[in-house]
């Protein structure tokens, strides 16, 4: 693939739609045997299998993978141990050599990625074929960040003519890696190749619903010959993940839900002394809606982060708070845009939205509606769309619930979007700040002091002003860092910027006397 693409693209070059097509289809007539392990280079086939079902077509297993015991967790991690002792050694140039030919290897398996990616998430086209981009460019923007540094090595003040001080940043060890299902190359990338490139070994478990994702990670990591035990891989469920992070690992890279991230936190806080977490765990993003606002600009912007990858993403647009002056035309615009989007399966290149990953996002979408049309007024949307079983719903706009209402304050993951009546700037930053979690919101306003005033109040990590292609969503590496506060993260530093691949190393300082 020639063409670069990001989430904010539009539709794909020439030829890939077909491209993309084919592989899909490949993909769907191939049963693969159940996915093994990868411990310090060699295959292992330990634990018993499990297997994934089609989002699209719930009548057919995409996937099968062997779930990792605890024993096989720690073999994994022993092997990383070892490899750590020279690995950390390594000149950071030639790790970022080895991490660059994986780089290469996802380039030349680009579509191939994508169509899996979708295939096993329901992802379109579009943002499965970005996400192979994003992953590639994330290996360019580390190794790029850690030859700037000079290796994040530098010289001191010297008090004495035969002293030398100098201070550097030393890699922890061996970091286990907890990947999600929304992003399963991308976020894999991101913990991962930060740490590797930081001079860190790794134990990667995939989500249980991609595990062939997970599968054709350890295929390009193996292309960029990266030595035994650097890269290793498990399988399995949420078992698999509590044997990982009670494993002897140094730190854990995470991205989930926040019950699990602070459990994680507590876990490695135990013990002679506390471990690094560095977690992302979500967000009930606002886009706020003044009315000084452009609305044409402010409907589409929120409808595309509010219903991109159903909803399924930690930055997705769920809340939308609107000037009552303008409130009734907003939602009007809302709902025409939102009718446009058609749902379907990703094989199909006029599919806007796939479907929910699974039955029970679709179970919870069905409550989450029965609830907002008893105690408020969906506008838009709200139906399950029966298709092969395939888990497919309706992107959903639901008004007039009354404020604080718990659709509006608890992190659904789907395609359902509440609008919230406020009478003006000050009420609408208080709402928006009004929930746990802290990562990103935008706002909609061609006033210069409303704008000033959302930036210096908001309470998220990662804000965008005016953005048509996503309220508030689409950040890509050297763009927008990905950085969550309160709930939302643990450290305050996000991935794709330039403060987190610091945070896989300590510092050091040395005094060396001649």
């Amino acid at each position: 693939m020639s063409e670069r693409l990001t989430y904010t693209s539009g539709a794909l070059p020439s030829g890939l739609d077909e491209e993309f097509e084919r592989r899909l289809a490949q993909m769907r007539a191939t049963a693969p045997q159940p996915f093994a392990h990868l411990i310090a280079g060699e295959s292992s086939w330990a634990g018993e299998v499990f297997e994934r079902h089609d989002p699209s077509d719930a009548s057919g297993h995409v996937s099968r993978a062997h779930a990792a015991d605890g024993e096989t967790v720690a073999e994994a991690l022993r092997a990383a141990r070892r490899a750590q002792a020279y690995w950390g050694l390594t000149a950071y140039g030639e790790r970022c050599a080895h991490l660059r030919a994986v780089a290469g290897a996802i380039g030349k398996r680009h579509v191939e990625l994508a169509s899996v990616v979708s295939l096993e998430t329901g992802k379109t086209r579009v943002e499965s074929i970005a996400e192979v981009q994003e992953a590639i460019d994330l290996i360019e923007t580390y190794c790029a960040e850690i030859e700037e540094a000079g290796g994040f090595t530098a010289p001191l003040v010297s008090l004495t003519a035969s002293e030398r001080n100098l201070e550097t940043l030393r890699p922890y060890g061996v970091f286990g890696v907890i990947v999600p299902f929304n992003f399963p190359l991308a976020l894999a990338v991101n913990m991962l190749s930060a740490a590797l490139i930081a001079g860190n070994t790794v134990v990667v478990k995939p989500s249980e619903a991609t595990p062939w994702t997970g599968a054709l990670l350890g295929e390009v990591f193996s292309e960029g010959e990266l030595p035994a035990g650097v890269f290793n891989l498990v399988h399995g469920g949420a078992e698999t993940g509590r044997a990982l992070v009670a494993g002897d690992v140094a730190g854990i890279a995470f991205t989930g839900s926040v019950p699990v991230g602070r459990e994680i936190a507590r876990t490695l806080a135990d013990g002679s002394w506390s471990r690094p977490v560095l977690a992302e765990m979500g967000g009930k993003n606002p886009a706020i809606v003044t009315a000084n606002a452009d609305l044409e600009k402010a409907a589409e912007g929120i409808a595309r982060a509010a219903f991109g990858l159903s909803g399924q993403k930690c930055s997705a647009c769920s809340r939308a708070i609107v000037s009552g002056e303008v409130h009734d035309e907003l939602v009007e615009r809302l709902c025409a845009f939102t009718g446009t989007l058609a749902v379907g399966d990703p094989a199909d290149r006029t599919s806007a939205l796939g479907p929910v990953i699974d039955g029970r996002a679709a179970a919870r979408f069905a409550e989450s509606v029965a609830l907002a049309t008893r105690e408020g007024d969906v506008v838009a949307g709200g139906r399950r769309i029966e298709q092969r079983g395939g888990h497919f719903v309706e992107p959903t706009v639901v008004s007039d619930l009354p404020v604080g209402h718990v659709l509006s304050r608890r992190e659904l993951f789907l395609p359902f979007l509440t609008v919230t009546r406020v009478d003006d700037l000050a009420g609408a930053i208080a709402e928006a700040n009004a929930v746990d979690y802290g990562l990103s919101a935008g706002i909609f306003s061609e006033d210069e002091p409303e704008v000033e005033r959302f930036l210096q109040q908001i309470e998220a990590g990662v804000v965008y002003v005016n953005r048509r292609a996503g309220a508030t969503t689409g950040a890509w590496p050297g763009s927008q860092s990905f950085c969550g506060w309160k709930a939302s993260g643990l450290t305050g530093k996000g991935g794709l910027g330039p403060y987190y691949l610091q945070q896989f190393m300590r510092e050091q300082s040395r005094t060396i006397v001649r």
